[in-house]
């Protein structure tokens, strides 16, 4: 069964990337930059990213003009981008561009991941959403060592204790590993 997946890395102060969108802070940490295998997901067929997490990775690795290095963290898995306007793709990459609610993207999510996960990148907003939509079992967090001023937010939305169970914590380097599982709201 498809279980959708936030795994992400985080400042102690919540934040996912400074005020400018960029992850500099991540990969200044010692193993930020070369994260521990165990610290990555497995099993996940399509990633999920947000206008911004997408642009980023696009303009850090110059994929555009280098798109053999696409595949260095996507592999040939399926990427969907929510944007509300038109994005450029790395030659050979599979990015299916998405407009509009999480819930109307959803049946095309579950049938390009098959019988594998779909793990959702970023950015926190979207993380959000699927939250909301129902669609959202896990939140894996690698919290460095690291505290911003501001930046874009880890997950922006009021998510109360009873819709998160500990089920992991552990120290992974310089990092805190966190692992909730996302229990469905009371009826």
């Amino acid at each position: 069964m498809t279980r959708f997946l936030f795994d992400t890395a985080t400042t102690i102060t919540g934040h996912l990337a400074d005020d400018e969108h960029s992850l500099a802070w991540l990969f200044a940490v010692p193993g930020g930059a070369e994260p521990d295998p165990s610290l990555l997901p497995q099993g996940h067929t399509v990633l999920v990213e947000g206008s911004s997490t997408y642009e980023w990775l696009l303009r850090e690795g110059d994929l555009l003009a280098h798109p053999e290095r696409w595949a260095e963290f996507h592999g040939d898995r399926p990427v969907f981008v929510f944007s509300t306007r038109a994005l450029p793709a790395p030659e050979g990459a599979d990015v299916r561009l998405v407009r509009g609610p999480v819930a109307d993207a959803l049946p095309a999510i579950r049938e390009a991941a098959g019988e594998g996960d779909v793990w959702i990148v970023g950015g926190g907003d979207l993380v959000g959403q699927f939250l909301e939509a129902g669609a959202l079992d896990e939140i894996r967090l690698s919290v460095a060592p690291v505290a911003l001023p501001g930046g874009a937010p880890l997950l922006p939305r009021r998510v109360g204790s009873d819709r998160l169970r500990l089920v992991e914590a552990r120290q992974a380097g310089q990092f805190a590993r966190l692992v909730y599982e996302v229990v469905p709201p009371a009826s």
